[in-house]
């Protein structure tokens, strides 16, 4: 027996920085500045991410990539690994992104297959939706309200 289901994911689209709420303006800003110091000399695809905590700490990562692929390492998995390595136990509040090629990019950048499992782990192991903003160069911002928006069909610790 054959079921079919369709599955329907809810988003906002901000056409700008300044239609944020208020922290998420100041956290896409971090996202954007971290975004000028990536290291990206292959790829020309520079990302930053900005991590925020309930605390109100701001961790901040960009890419960084390696003649060696895949020896390089994602800007949001650079962010999210800092804030848990620097305050394991504090809750994050959201998560900003913004990416670009050498020719301002104008479409939402979202994080790559990797970055959205590695996300996702911190989601599931606070039991609290995170949201994340992202976008391009400028533009529109999108913005979910939890990283299982981007990856629906997750896997987690549960399945073990």
């Amino acid at each position: 027996m054959k079921t079919e289901k369709q599955l329907n994911i809810k988003y906002s689209v901000f056409e700008g920085v300044t239609d944020l709420p208020k922290k998420a303006q100041e956290l896409m800003q971090q996202a954007i500045m971290a975004r000028e110091n990536a290291y990206a000399p292959y790829s020309k695809f520079k990302v930053g991410a900005a991590v925020r905590l309930k605390n109100g700490q701001i961790f901040i990562g960009s890419n960084q990539e390696n003649a060696a692929y895949p020896s390089g390492l994602c800007a949001e998995r650079v962010a999210i690994y800092q804030a848990s390595t620097q305050c394991p136990d504090e809750e994050i509040e959201m998560i900003a992104i913004s990416g670009t090629a050498e020719d301002p990019t104008c479409y939402p950048v979202s994080p790559c297959g990797a970055c959205r499992q590695s996300l996702s782990e911190y989601e599931t192991k606070q039991k609290k939706l995170i949201p994340v903003y992202f976008m391009g160069a400028e533009g529109n911002i999108i913005r979910t309200a939890s990283i299982k928006d981007l990856l629906p069909f997750l896997f987690d610790g549960s399945l073990m």
